[in-house]
């Protein structure tokens, strides 16, 4: 009898039936084994590559992570209006890059499904059994049917944000449903979570050739002047614009520059409002709707110096000891 197979291909499919061990209810000592090994880098299973690594410890993160901790915030869905027509859908999912979209009826709290790029292109052509010429032309009437007209409209999940993110991802197998839409207590829609996102949660950022290169949140505009997105974090920011940046108490309450603008005035700000409720710091909120800030212009108070700059008078003050 040949010897069983070893290599690559063995160390592979015990990988993979390591981690669907993992995303299912796991026996506790093996859990406990594998986290003890991933710890000690000596004692670790030497087949495996750093990118297995970093795999498994994010599968024996999964049980700690909730969908809310992954999914897309509400203020950022990008969706369509059932009453949309097909020309204006294909103009979203163009701008948007996404190959998916949530439809709604009247307002985002009333989720109907969603709809896939396919099935748009589905409506705006047709084949044609000329042999020569296009083999497809284009339906350019449709291009004014509504959305809910086209019945196209694909079913989504509906689940809480504390659902774990495991039983989601088994969900989402189960029912060949890629998309689900976050509610909160009273029904309304709190985010959105797709495939790519609690894949992301596994094996860390995927980008595509549609994704943006994201550009720094925070940057330096002139001397003591800076230009920050309101998602920026607080210690983004501080890294930036310098330690003595001190939002005191707040910093245990709030993670963004938004939240940080939002705390210190109890409302959302408005746009060229400016806030100087931070010892040294100014905030003009350049970009906002009425639902966040989006864009702010930091600038550091005349006679407020940077820490750096304080640090290199204290060296010109200081005696030479000739």
């Amino acid at each position: 009898m040949d010897p069983p197979p070893h290599g690559r291909e063995t160390n592979a499919s015990g990988l993979w039936q390591r981690l669907k061990n993992l995303l299912v209810p796991a026996h506790p000592s093996f859990r406990e084994d594998l986290r003890s090994a991933l710890q000690d880098e000596e004692n670790g299973d030497p087949s495996l590559s750093g990118s297995e690594r970093t795999m498994l410890a994010n599968v024996l993160k999964l049980s700690a992570t909730r969908v809310d901790d992954v999914m897309v915030p509400r203020v950022d869905i990008e969706a369509v209006d059932e009453e949309e027509t097909l020309g204006r859908l294909v103009q979203i999912l163009r701008d948007s890059g996404h190959s998916r979209l949530p439809v709604y009826a009247e307002s985002l709290d009333n989720i109907v499904g969603m709809i896939h790029i396919k099935d748009a292109l589905q409506h705006l052509s047709a084949p044609v059994e000329k042999p020569n010429g296009s083999p497809i032309k284009m339906l350019n009437p449709a291009l004014k049917t509504p959305v809910k007209s086209l019945d196209c409209i694909r079913k989504v999940l509906f689940v809480p944000p504390s659902m774990p993110v495991a039983d989601l991802l088994q969900s989402m197998q189960a029912t060949h449903l890629h998309m689900a839409i976050v509610v909160d207590e009273y029904g309304g829609t709190d985010g959105l979570a797709t495939l790519e996102d609690l894949l992301e949660a596994l094996v860390g950022d995927i980008e595509d050739e549609h994704d943006d290169v994201e550009s720094a949140l925070v940057t330096q505009e002139a001397p003591n002047i800076f230009c920050a997105d309101a998602r920026a974090s607080l210690e983004e920011l501080r890294e930036v614009i310098g330690t003595d940046f001190d939002p005191g108490e707040l910093e245990e309450e709030v993670d963004t520059l938004g939240g940080l603008l939002f705390a210190l005035v109890d409302r959302i700000p408005v746009q060229a409002e400016v806030i100087t409720d931070i010892k040294g710091f100014e905030f003009e909120i350049l970009q906002a709707d009425p639902r966040r800030v989006r864009k702010v212009r930091i600038t550091r108070r005349p006679g407020k110096r940077p820490p750096h700059a304080r640090k290199a008078l204290r060296q010109e003050k200081a005696p030479s000891g000739e």
